[in-house]
């Protein structure tokens, strides 16, 4: 049975305990910064960093209110990143049949960096990163290798407050309408995120665009979400010239 997370920002502290486990499970190093005036840090995701907890600071009737949100890779159920990069490498990006779960694989070292540009474009959520040194293509891989071992993900291991769930995909989506009934007693505009897509169910407090540009598909470039459904978006396509002419 297909895996999801549940993430309830309205449990949010934003610790950033996710952040740091997923960066030391994966050996990833760490991100030169500066102080840009924000605790969110580094400023975006990149290839050393699969999951960012973004800070957002507004003032909503009088009153200063903090949205936090982890970011990660959605693993979509349809997938535009494998759908593009299947027409240029067959197996750079593959969809784990157990868990659902979207993998880039070595073979992504065969994407050249327009290819790997286009994928990332192609995301709805604007996740995909290409490592410049390498040539691969980086993500949240959902610690698949930690799943094959019977363990959960990294970063629902060290969620302190319960803001990260992890378990089988109807668990997850019934836990999230469970919560939200619960959440939107004290925030009324609180909803759950493009559940029908992804295996990363969000439940937002607040408008999602509060939070951050990416957090819909709504708010995408891709056209998902401007009145177009996310199988239609696939299906409309342009092939890449490797199908045309390859």
């Amino acid at each position: 049975m297909p895996k999801a997370f549940f993430v309830d920002t309205s449990r949010c502290t934003a610790c950033r305990g996710c952040q740091i486990a997923c960066k030391e499970w994966h050996d990833l190093p760490a991100t030169e910064t500066k102080q840009r005036g924000s605790h969110q840090n580094p400023p975006e995701l990149n290839a050393s960093t699969y999951k960012l907890v973004r800070f957002s600071e507004h003032r909503i009737d009088g009153k200063v209110e903090w949205f936090f949100f982890p970011e990660q890779c959605r693993h979509c159920l349809d997938a535009p990143c494998k759908e593009i990069a299947d027409g240029y490498v067959e197996g750079a990006v593959v969809q784990d049949k157990k868990t659902g779960a979207i993998i880039y694989t070595d073979l992504s070292k065969q994407l050249s960096e327009a290819q790997c540009d286009e994928i990332t474009e192609a995301c709805p959520y604007n996740v995909p990163r290409r490592n410049s040194g390498t040539g691969m293509m980086m993500k949240c891989d959902m610690c698949i290798d930690r799943q094959q071992a019977g363990l959960i993900p990294m970063c629902v291991k060290t969620c302190p407050t319960g803001t990260m769930n992890f378990g089988d995909r109807e668990e997850m989506l019934a836990l999230a309408e469970k919560t939200l009934v619960k959440v939107k007693k004290d925030y009324p505009r609180a909803s759950i995120v493009d559940a029908d897509d992804v295996n990363v169910i969000y439940l937002v407090m607040d408008k999602p665009e509060l939070y951050y540009e990416f957090v819909t598909a709504d708010n995408s470039d891709t056209g998902v979400g401007k009145g177009m459904t996310r199988k239609n978006f696939l299906a409309g396509l342009t092939k890449p010239a490797k199908r045309i002419f390859g």
